[in-house]
């Protein structure tokens, strides 16, 4: 399970991140600009978080809402929104999501075939992207590709701007392994869980991955990531290298 030492058996686990959004001034927060090489909190905030719960509804009109939606639909394509007033919220929306262990596996796959790539509203560096890859990955390689974007953060985009995963969701076929696997990562912190869901043998297996972050490239990233799904290095090396690990 994300976050927990399994050999400890602890009872306490990460069952998922909320974030609440004031109607009437979540947006100022997320248009507040910041120094060149920080990231807004408010839309760190946003791209982290598994619900979304927009608040005070009441004390905003219409289009003004939209505004607020638009804005965080444009951070995150994954999280789901909830909208309220007087932080009012049904608690079986907020508890027991199990958004970071294998429980969530069918409702995962579901989710991921609907998430579309976002384009920048606010801050321009923050999207969603989302791509899918036919094949088997090998895990060490896939650990490789994982670490390089969380860890080493040498992968750049077009721009020759450092790519900033600040989450990572997704659900993807190892080889060897006959059930599907969740990959989560959270800034520097990630892990690989089986699920409990087999592959259907009739059919292709696919890789479906979600990140949301700054300055990312979805062709780069779906390139680098079939790169890890052939076992073959030969394409790393255009978009990364050991000299050139982003500040």
């Amino acid at each position: 399970m994300f976050w927990v030492d399994a050999e400890l058996g602890v009872d306490i686990y990460l069952d998922g991140i909320v974030t609440v959004v004031d109607s009437k001034y979540g947006l100022k927060h997320l248009e507040e600009e910041k120094p060149d090489g920080l990231i807004n909190e408010a839309s760190r905030q946003v791209a982290l978080a598994d619900i979304i719960i927009i608040n005070k509804t009441d004390l905003v009109s219409e289009e003004d809402l939209s505004k607020v939606r638009t804005a965080i639909r444009s951070i995150n394509g994954l999280g789901k929104i909830l909208e309220t007033q007087r932080s009012r919220v049904d608690l079986s929306n907020v508890l027991d999501l199990h958004a970071f262990d294998s429980l969530s596996g069918i409702s995962l796959q579901k989710k991921l075939q609907h998430v579309p790539t976002t384009q920048p509203h606010l801050d321009q560096s923050i999207i969603t992207v989302t791509f899918e890859v036919r094949g088997n990955a090998k895990e060490e390689s896939l650990n490789v590709f994982i670490q390089n974007l969380l860890w080493e953060k040498n992968v750049r985009n077009k721009d020759s701007d450092c790519m900033e995963v600040i989450r990572l969701k997704g659900l993807v076929s190892i080889k060897d392994k006959p059930k599907q696997v969740i990959v989560q990562g959270v800034h520097e912190l990630y892990d690989l869980e089986e699920t409990t869901l087999s592959w259907n043998d009739d059919t292709e297996r696919t890789n479906r991955l979600v990140l949301i972050g700054r300055n990312l490239d979805k062709e780069i990233l779906r390139q680098l990531f079939i790169a890890t799904v052939m076992e073959t290095e030969k394409r790393w090396t255009t978009h990364f290298k050991e000299d050139q690990v982003c500040p």
